[in-house]
């Protein structure tokens, strides 16, 4: 299984493939981080995420898409940016066909670390070992992409195995 996992922001969209199945090591594909400068208008903003996310599911061709689902800050201004990008990312897919996975930030927290309190750190620190890393992926931006690909891995790839399964089991009667 590849999952592009999208950490949703207006100024930095955290990006990353991981690729593999639960039970089996996990690797690293590619991440990054698409920007946009806040000198310009939210729509181009919004413009520029779709053509960014665009590119990834082209050139990494994913079977599924992670995105981190947005969660009330005490900034407003923030979490609406947010959930623009948000949206954006799920068109993206939802355009293509691909299954769409949202997870809050305590759910991956909790599946990369065994804590769903952990901070950025100590994510950026298992998502290095969880894909055997030189380093943490920079910025962390990037780090929460690929934490998002790691639990939609784990715990969609679960999911689907049990589902077939059940179908199997199903035909077998």
């Amino acid at each position: 299984m590849r999952v592009l996992g999208i950490d949703p922001g207006l100024t930095r969209c955290g990006v990353g493939v991981v690729e593999g199945e639960v039970g089996r090591p996990l690797t690293l594909v590619d991440v990054g981080v698409i920007r946009t400068s806040s000198s310009l208008a939210v729509p181009e903003r919004l413009v520029s995420i779709e053509r960014g996310i665009e590119a990834w599911l082209e050139e990494h061709q994913p079977d599924a898409v992670a995105i981190e689902r947005v969660f009330a800050r005490s900034d407003v201004s923030t979490v609406m940016g947010t959930a623009q990008a948000s949206g954006i990312a799920m068109v993206v897919a939802a355009r293509r066909g691909l299954r769409v996975a949202l997870h809050t930030p305590s759910e991956v927290k909790a599946a990369v670390s065994g804590s769903g309190r952990a901070d950025k750190s100590q994510v950026g620190l298992m998502v290095t070992r969880i894909l055997r890393l030189d380093a943490p992926p920079k910025p962390a931006d990037a780090a929460d992409a690929l934490a998002l690909a790691i639990t939609q891995i784990w715990r969609g790839g679960a999911q689907a195995r049990l589902d077939a399964a059940l179908a199997a089991a199903g035909r077998n009667r």
